[in-house]
């Protein structure tokens, strides 16, 4: 047991909220001098102490769901991705968090502001992609690339993002495109609890990666050269948090 209590409690993900608690117990020694006044707070100090409660606030949410849902570290196990992924969900929404689409989309919205032409534009929405860790697995973007190509080729210059004609003929080629690959608005809903779902394996895998690497380390110590490799999936988070 002191083996397997070392393991979860150091991964990265909960490292982080650790210091969090940390931070929140360190009150500065002048709150105890008996006749010190509180001092004024700045308009700027107050918006950190409101930051700051907020993201406790968060946290505490998030802890607390944590020590009462069970998670499976098995990221080979469709049961446990799902339950991950609902877990997740459920703080996300007692904690009134955005889903990776949604920030994706509050992402999107404010760095294509001011962009004036489609090709920019495009290029940069493949950036946020890649930065987010999303994946393009049926070639959307690729397509799209040669839809702005063949509407450039026929009006014959650059498409401007207020060019509502030259527009209109690229929106018709994404249509088309939307309809080869079987794509549809009303699926949308559909398509992120997909994105959920492999968001949640791949989160799972980050998991079982650093608990076994740590086991692997704490295993080569000498005060637990007794204690055998437990299987992750038969470790229970609620146990150390």
């Amino acid at each position: 047991m002191a083996f397997t209590s070392r393991l979860l409690c150091r991964s990265k993900k909960l490292y982080d909220g650790q210091a969090i608690v940390r931070r929140e117990n360190a009150v500065p020694i002048r709150f105890y001098a008996k006749e010190a006044a509180p001092p004024a707070m700045l308009k700027g100090d107050e918006m950190l102490w409101n930051i700051f409660f907020d993201v406790k606030k968060k946290f505490e949410i998030a802890l607390g769901i944590l020590r009462k849902e069970k998670i499976t570290i098995d990221p080979d196990d469709p049961v446990a991705v799902t339950q991950y992924a609902k877990v997740m969900k459920t703080i996300r929404e007692k904690a009134d968090l955005l889903s990776v689409p949604q920030r994706v989309k509050n992402i999107i919205q404010e760095q294509t502001k001011g962009i004036p032409d489609a090709r920019t534009y495009l290029v940069t929405l493949q950036d946020i992609r890649v930065k987010n860790g999303l994946s393009d697995d049926i070639g959307a973007e690729i397509m799209m690339f040669d839809a702005l190509e063949k509407v450039e080729k026929e009006i014959k210059k650059p498409l401007l993002r207020d060019d509502k004609k030259g527009m209109a003929l690229l929106i018709a080629e994404f249509d088309k495109i939307n309809k080869k690959l079987g794509i549809h608005k009303e699926d949308l809903p559909k398509y992120e609890e997909e994105l959920e779902i492999k968001l949640a394996k791949d989160q799972l895998t980050e998991i079982k990666e650093e608990v076994v690497e740590e086991m692997a380390n704490q295993i080569k110590r000498k005060e637990f050269q007794d204690e055998k490799m437990v299987d992750v999936r038969s470790l229970d988070v609620r146990n150390f948090i």
